[in-house]
């Protein structure tokens, strides 16, 4: 069963539920979407979108989420075509859609064929570095992994667009302290001390009402987020839960263990993105429920071994469960090991499906194959030279999530499976953008005459995306706080794709200063390509700036979320040093160092417990970018500039600002120093 039994609407059924039928004056592309038609044949919209347009004489029986699915299916279809092409064109342009760019595909290869952008390579001694490929291959086969890697949204090894493969860039030459000091994200995060586990267990005194209150906690914000968990398991686990057996070594009763730890960090990490004060009450009521947590997944990690003994959707389910419970932590490696133990379960159980499998383990370990798709994309977004498990390698052939019964709430379930979906068809086509424009030896991104036609196909794929989001999760593309925290995490994602999109254009401007005297020496850029440049810099200012206490930004994505910050910031930095790039960048950078040390020094006050090296570290760089932004941004101070104040969406915005500024300061101090 597929996202298709999901989103079906039987028509009978419908027809009957309604008593009256309007006569259709928009095609039913437009009465879909709810637009504004012009009744045209085709009409404009049709036209636009490269849609068949059609005027039923009925309103349209077809629900939001059938529309949803065309969208992505559409997408599909497109990125397949984009696939098919580049495969057929790897080393020549490419007839795209909105092709029609006249910049860097205009200067001849024979000039200056890749970006002067320095290669991870030229790192120098203790400095981030990539590490080198571990084999060479031959030409066929790369031919034969770059065709893999079309048909399947994959995100290889050893691509250039991590962080610290950005700070390596020869233009933070002049920035020595950007540097000093720096070590490399996986030996800060290995050197770290062993989570200590407790000799024994005392188990936290919990009433059925505070287990009916932590596993809603959990229903409402983990399970929407990576809706694994069906309403009869939850069911059956609060039962296991007051009747004490989860005293006994099984995988039941190891999720139920973490069930109730992953309930207790969202009950810590909730409400952070609203601007109400935490008062010192408060911060204790967090306090409690992190150490209960943590208690809560002791004994769960002394149990689960059997889900490593065992092959079954639950055991799946339980290294799942512990992966991001590693996550909340902000233990990267470790989290990285269990959702790559879980996804070397979920391939086996795909490839060789038990006969007895019932509806629900099917689907479970569906849902969880995907979940662990994202995560394990998130990670090796940043973790390159990392192994992977090989789950993006078949990802085509797996279905998307179907029909599972996973909240109480009939619209809260379609919401988290709609917003499962989105999440999914973002990460794959950020897979796509990383593989196309950064892979190793493949990638476009330094290929001037490649690149602006495949940024220009990306970007829209990424609109149609967009556009295709239900309602609910639709969000506007500013600064303003959107209506959910679920919306405002998809336009992070939004941003962070379309920032990784257009930074080919940034590179190619960079890679024509010399010492920041700007101008430019390589042939001038075209106004096309200042204004791609510009769609970079504003994608990574809106991205620092739109970041709030998201709980699932909080729980999971820490860590993940303090890297990418450190490298708009340092993209930033490297536009600010080229005074005709300089000019570019809106004056609210001024306030992006500040917001984001505020936001994460606060997540690092609040949820407790020992921090991650690599986060403090992140903070470090970004103190450092900020500094140095402010200082080459306003070399010379006007008298009538007044520096910008952060946009006052702050009724809806958690910025830190629940304990006092001194505090913020003494935890800075102790990074920093």
């Amino acid at each position: 069963m597929n996202m298709q039994d999901l989103v079906t609407v039987d028509p009978p059924a419908l027809s009957e539920s309604r008593k009256r039928l309007r006569t259709s004056h928009a095609c039913d592309v437009c009465r879909g979407r709810k637009i504004r038609c012009d009744g045209k044949r085709p009409c404009a919209t049709c036209v636009a979108s490269d849609q068949p347009c059609a005027y039923g004489s009925e309103a349209s029986s077809r629900g939001k989420t059938d529309l949803v699915l065309d969208g992505v299916l559409r997408i599909e279809k497109a990125l397949n075509q984009l696939n098919s092409t580049l495969a057929q064109h790897t080393h020549g342009p490419i007839p795209i859609h909105g092709a029609n760019v006249a910049s860097p595909a205009t200067v001849p290869t024979s000039a200056s064929p890749y970006i002067d952008s320095p290669p991870v390579t030229e790192a120098e001694p203790g400095r981030a570095s990539h590490p080198n490929p571990r084999t060479s291959t031959t030409a066929n086969n790369a031919r034969n992994a770059q065709r893999n890697s079309f048909e399947n949204a994959v995100l290889d090894s050893m691509h250039t667009s991590t962080t610290e493969s950005v700070l390596s860039w020869h233009h933070f030459n002049i920035f020595p302290s950007l540097r000093n000091g720096y070590t490399s994200i996986f030996q800060l995060e290995q050197s770290r001390p062993v989570l200590p586990i407790k000799q024994s267990t005392i188990y936290p005194y919990v009433t059925p009402e505070d287990v009916n209150c932590i596993l809603e906690s959990f229903e409402h914000k983990v399970n929407f987020w990576y809706p694994t968990m069906s309403q009869r398991q939850i069911e059956r686990t609060k039962l296991m839960l007051n009747s004490g057996v989860m005293f006994e070594d099984s995988v039941e009763a190891c999720i139920a263990l973490l069930t109730m730890a992953l309930g207790c960090a969202s009950q810590v990490t909730t409400d952070m993105e609203v601007g109400s004060s935490v008062s010192d009450q408060d911060a204790k009521r967090r306090a409690s429920k992190r150490q209960m947590g943590d208690v809560y997944f002791d004994a769960a990690l002394k149990k689960s071994y059997v889900a490593h003994l065992g092959v079954t959707s639950l055991s799946a389910q339980c290294l799942f469960f512990v992966g991001l419970y590693f996550a909340f932590l902000a233990r990267p490696l470790q989290a990285w090991e269990y959702i790559g133990a879980t996804a070397a379960k979920c391939m086996m159980l795909l490839s060789y499906p038990p006969d007895e499998a019932s509806h629900d383990d099917r689907e479970r370990i569906r849902r969880i194959f995907w979940a662990c798709y994202i995560l394990e994309s998130d990670y090796i977004a940043e973790l390159s030279a990392g192994p992977v498990s090989g789950i993006s390698r078949i990802e085509s052939s797996i279905p998307l999530p179907g029909t599972y019964n996973t909240h109480t709430n009939p619209t809260e379930e379609e919401q988290s499976s709609l917003y499962f979906l989105a999440c999914i068809s973002i990460r794959r086509l950020l897979n796509r953008v990383h593989q196309l424009l950064y892979a190793s030896g493949t990638g476009a991104a330094l290929d001037t005459a490649r690149f602006p036609c495949i940024v220009a196909e990306l970007q829209h794929q990424l609109d149609e995306w967009r556009n295709f989001l239900p309602p609910a999760l639709s969000f506007i593309v500013d600064t303003h706080p959107t209506s959910n925290a679920a919306s405002g995490f998809l336009r992070q994602r939004y941003l962070t794709c379309r920032s990784v999109i257009y930074r080919p254009y940034l590179m190619w401007l960079l890679s024509g200063s010399r010492g920041g005297n700007d101008d430019l020496n390589v042939s001038s850029p075209s106004q096309e390509a200042r204004k791609n440049c510009k769609e970079c810099l504003d994608a990574c200012l809106m991205h620092i700036l739109n970041i709030r206490g998201f709980p699932q930004t909080v729980l999971v994505d820490t860590w993940i979320c303090s890297l990418s910050m450190a490298c708009a910031m340092l993209i930033l930095l490297a536009a600010c040093r080229v005074p005709s790039l300089r000019s570019l960048i809106d004056p609210d950078v001024l306030i992006a160092g500040d917001h984001l040390k505020q936001l994460l020094l606060g997540w690092q006050r609040i949820v407790g417990g020992q921090g991650s090296p690599s986060v403090e570290q992140s903070i470090r760089i970004i103190h450092e970018a900020d500094k140095f932004i402010r200082e080459t941004y306003l070399p010379s101070p006007r008298e009538d500039y007044t520096a910008p104040k952060r946009p006052n969406d702050s009724p809806a915005s958690y910025d830190g600002s629940n304990y006092p500024r001194r505090q913020f300061q003494d935890i800075e101090k102790s990074i920093l120093q």
